[in-house]
């Protein structure tokens, strides 16, 4: 059974923050890297437990995972009825 991807608000600004920052330099870039990303995360609604256990939180519930693309780690958690997306950041 496929469940919803849904971005909370924090990560989907930061999302548009990043793809504005590389339009400066590269639109098709920007999409590409954009597109990408997006198309990972929907990926997850098939298989979310694609990616390992997010190393870095310290309870180490299998629930929070991550994953990372384009220089972006991408964090989310898979509830009940959906995958939240929770995090988005630049890896360096």
């Amino acid at each position: 059974m496929k469940k919803k991807v849904i971005w909370d608000e924090l990560p989907r600004n930061a999302l548009k923050e990043a793809s504005h920052y590389i339009q400066r330099n590269s639109i098709h870039e920007a999409e590409k890297v954009k597109n990408g990303i997006i198309a990972a995360t929907k990926e997850l609604s098939e298989y979310p437990e694609r990616y390992p256990p997010d190393k870095y939180r310290k309870d180490n519930d299998i629930r929070f995972r991550a994953f990372e693309k384009f220089n972006y780690r991408i964090s989310y958690f898979i509830a009940e009825d959906a995958i939240r997306i929770l995090r988005f950041r630049h890896v360096r």
